[in-house]
């Protein structure tokens, strides 16, 4: 009887509960009332349970399960007005936490209460829990603000606490079957099994955490975990250290991600280790506040047989500390006081410390005696092989600072003989390899940085391959450079394959290059020694600066000094094919990104689609990555076009001609010019092409300023064109002449016009300024409005469609008003007078005089105004300024 009697008590006492203390959506498809569910306790059990969250998330779920049930104090029914809830049981639930990339969360659901309001208040519902039991079930965090992803999957839990103070200790112990970390986009912890024994001291008001004693257990890797986790309004204070003394080495790779367990598997590993992570402060995203992120790891007397090789390593000590305060790059701190190991005598000794990650201030000593085989065997390297007897004695201290040339001072030798390597990419390896560097700089700067290579070498798929080198003072370079060799780049490519990247061809070369940089600048040609052949077959050449890849099908470079000379090059780029004969110079310069590539050459084509060579921006509006089936976001991606970027390094003289362009839906025929380009500006001259049957001349310049915008200028002159084919054949006449539809008769132009193109290449109307004329002979106008409604004015018919024999129209164009100057024609006994203003947009504001037959002397003043789609015509000569448009920028 009793739950049947006090049921209705206890539902009521619920949704009070749920409204004073909870900001979210609360609903449960049905309430029971039994002593069965958690026997002998009486518990209240909500079914098909779902909480949403708080702002922004309210629409969505936060914590949903197939059960929760809350044990009663059954003498508290009977004796109390309280009714104490002592046990809390979730099974088969579902939390699901997120966070914005703003730090705005969803579990913000309970509501704070003041002081005033805590001393007011009568809840009757106690929440001292004996047991807190979560069985079966998962939980996924995902922050988008820090980067942090968690999903804890078969989530099993027992534990206590007094929920109604303010303050109290949770005594907890979890176990997750599979826990898996994932910090932007890559996983750290996968499919972990986690034990953990929990001392956790909760404040509710001010939702804070301090975990005063919690030992975890990560598959056999047992960790001390302390700290202090606060919920900001706008982010988290965390003070977090996470130890592991005294450890042994295996333990600690059971806790790797888990294509390292298969390599555990087959491996002996000995020695101990000590691990300390430490993240302390605060972070808050919208304010660009990090916390302190620390790591320490030591490794003593290690020792690493894969496969019960002949050869283990032995020794291997390890001693770094990592330091990144703020969590901000440039003031990273890698402190690594000892990397060592023996392979019996072979020894790997070293020591390095870095500070910074731009600029870096770099203190290293690296010494190694070593067989590479039998250092890769006992290590188990997966899926590569190599061989080879590496020698290398470093030191270096010092910066590197690229633009203010400063190099670390460096003494050191590297020497490998013999060397082999094997990928699982392709079939067969690269083999023979020798190399011998040296590398000396004792004043810590560019100029007296010393680089020799002798010799080089290498077989690859029977052919061999030989390079030489000795490089000095890097801010005048001084080579000595030799190669000579074959060399298929898509296979070899193949044997260090990358997903994402793909490259072909392949290159011959006899290469003899020798002088000084700035010989070269000068034009000391006789000072240098360059000469030799390079033999390329479709080559494909990527760039920053266009979508697709250029692709050299054939050809032979002869070097001779500062000139590399090209004959009947022949190259393709998307759909545009092109031939190519003439000369680059300054390319040791331009390769080496210290000089400007400069040369004069004539390319002729086919065919050649300008779009293609468009930049593109790809704008990914996905916030989060995610490789979690349950939780995953599929990123938005918006594709945008860009302008046609001309290179700043390009100092080149092209001599063009092409027998079909296609450009921003333009047929152009027989195209031919000079086109130079230096310092990222184009510049036409002479420049003809046919288009529509009309010979058009033009002179011009253009220079992208960013990926979404460029400037130009040009003179065209356009002879006898066709208005009927200008208007159905070239959209962008339509758009600038859209009252031409039924217009017949022919044209000429002789313009000069300047502005901006947008992302797209289609001009900004705003910015156009310019001017010129317009040559009117034998036109038929046809249903223009305008006319019509001068014709309805008027009362004269003959209006409506008048024929125009010879004028010139000569216009200004700015702030997108085209400014008509006062031009007179003559038609059926009639003298118009016409002269104002037009938008680009399509608004008239233009005066009128038609002259009466039959010699004009007397005459209607007329003013039009509306639009070019709804022309308004009355008589007077009052007229309205057209508003003009400002360019922005």
């Amino acid at each position: 009887m009793t739950p049947i009697v006090f049921s209705d008590k206890i539902k009521e006492q619920i949704k009070k509960t749920a409204n004073q203390k909870l900001s979210a959506e609360l609903n449960y498809s049905d309430v029971s009332l039994s002593f069965f569910h958690h026997f002998p306790s009486l518990t209240l059990t909500l079914n098909d349970l779902n909480l949403n969250g708080s702002a922004p998330y309210t629409n969505q779920k936060f914590i949903t399960a197939k059960e929760v049930s809350f044990g009663i104090n059954v003498a508290s029914l009977l004796f109390s007005k309280e009714v104490k809830i002592d046990q809390i049981y979730l099974s088969d639930s579902f939390i699901n936490v997120k966070v914005n990339p703003k730090g705005e969360a969803n579990y913000n659901i309970y509501k704070s209460t003041s002081q005033q309001e805590k001393s007011n208040d009568t809840t009757d519902t106690a929440l001292k829990l004996d047991r807190i039991e979560i069985l079966n079930s998962k939980i996924i965090y995902d922050d988008q603000s820090t980067k942090v992803h968690f999903d804890a999957l078969g989530f099993n839990y027992l534990g206590k606490g007094d929920l109604n103070k303010a303050v109290f200790d949770l005594y907890s112990k979890a176990k997750i079957e599979k826990l898996n970390i994932v910090y932007d986009g890559e996983p750290y912890l996968m499919n972990k099994k986690i034990d953990a024994d929990l001392i956790t001291k909760v404040n509710i008001n001010s939702l804070s955490f301090y975990f005063q004693q919690n030992n975890l257990k990560i598959n056999q890797l047992l960790v001390d975990f302390k700290g202090k986790f606060d919920f900001l309004k706008d982010g988290y204070n965390m003070d977090f250290v996470i130890k592991s003394d005294n450890s042994d080495l295996y333990d600690v790779f059971t806790a790797f991600p888990p294509k390292y367990i298969t390599w555990l598997s087959k491996t002996e590993l000995k020695g101990k280790t000590n691990l300390l992570f430490t993240l302390k402060g605060n972070y808050i995203a919208s304010q660009n506040i990090a916390p302190n992120l620390n790591l320490d790891v030591k490794i003593d007397n290690g020792f690493v047989n894969y496969d019960k090789s002949a050869f283990p390593v032995s020794n291997l000590n390890l001693e770094v500390k990592t330091t990144v305060p703020s969590l901000d790059p440039d003031l990273l701190i890698v402190d690594t006081k000892n990397l060592s190991l023996n392979i019996n005598k072979d020894y790997l000794k070293s020591k390095f410390y870095i500070k910074g990650a731009n600029t870096p201030d770099i203190n290293g000593d690296f010494k190694t005696k070593i067989d590479l085989d039998k250092l890769s065997k006992a290590l188990g390297i997966p899926g590569i092989t190599l061989k080879g007897a590496l020698t290398g004695d470093i030191k270096t201290n010092g910066k590197f600072d690229q633009k203010n040339r400063l190099f670390p001072t460096t003494k050191g030798l590297i020497e490998l003989n013999n060397g082999y390597i094997k990928t699982p990419y392709y079939p067969n390896p690269i083999t023979n390899i020798r190399v011998k560097t040296t590398i000396d700089n004792e004043k810590g700067t560019f100029d007296d940085l010393k680089v020799k290579l002798k010799p080089a070498q290498f077989t690859f798929e029977g052919k061999p391959v030989f390079v030489s080198a000795d490089l000095s003072n890097f801010d005048d370079l001084n080579y000595d450079v030799k190669a000579k060799g074959e060399l298929n780049v898509k296979k070899i490519y193949k044997v260090f394959s990358q997903k994402g990247l793909d490259l072909d061809g392949f290159i011959k070369a006899d290469l003899t290059l020798k002088g000084k940089q700035s010989d070269a600048t000068k034009g000391n040609y006789s000072k240098l020694n360059n000469k030799g052949t390079l033999e390329l077959r479709n080559i494909g050449i990527a760039s920053e600066y266009l979508p697709k890849k250029f692709i050299i099908k054939e050809g032979i470079f002869k070097i001779n000094q500062d000139k590399m000379s090209f004959n009947n090059f022949l190259a393709a780029y998307g759909q545009s094919d092109f031939k190519m004969n003439g000369y680059l110079q300054n390319v040791f310069n331009y390769a080496t990104n210290t000089g400007i590539l400069k040369g004069s050459f004539t390319v002729s084509a086919r065919y050649i689609n300008v779009d293609e060579f468009m930049s593109t921006t790809n704008t990914n509006t996905s916030t989060t990555k995610n490789p979690v089936p349950q939780t995953e976001t599929k990123p938005g991606t918006t594709h945008q076009t860009g302008v046609i970027i001309i290179p700043a390094n390009l100092n080149l003289q092209l001599m063009a001609n092409a027998q079909k362009v296609y450009f921003d839906k333009l047929n152009l025929q027989n195209a031919k010019g000079n086109l130079s380009m230096k310092s990222g500006k184009l510049t036409m001259r002479n420049t003809g092409f046919n288009l529509i049957g009309c010979n058009v001349s033009m002179n011009g310049n253009y220079q992208a300023t960013t990926p979404q915008k460029a400037s130009f200028d040009y003179a065209i002159n356009a002879s006898d064109f066709d208005i009927k084919r200008a208007y159905n054949e070239i959209e962008v006449f339509r758009k600038m002449a859209s009252s031409a539809e039924k217009a017949q008769g022919i044209v000429s132009l002789d313009y000069k016009l300047k502005g901006r193109l947008s992302g797209n290449m289609e001009p900004v109307y705003p910015s156009l300024a310019g001017g010129g004329t317009l040559s009117v002979k034998d036109v038929k106008i046809r249903g223009l409005k305008m006319f019509n409604a001068v014709s309805k004015e008027t009362s004269s018919e003959s209006m409506k469609n008048p024929d125009v024999s010879k004028v010139n129209i000569k216009t200004t164009i700015k702030n997108n008003i085209m400014t008509v100057e006062r031009f007179k024609f003559k038609f059926a006994g009639f003298r118009p007078r016409i002269e104002g203003t037009t938008s680009l947009d399509g608004k008239l504001n233009l005066k009128m005089r038609l002259g009466l037959p039959p010699l004009g002397i007397f005459g209607i003043p007329l003013t039009v105004t509306g639009t070019q789609n709804n022309p308004k015509v009355k008589v007077g000569r009052n007229t309205e300024d057209l508003e003009e448009t400002q360019d922005t920028e």
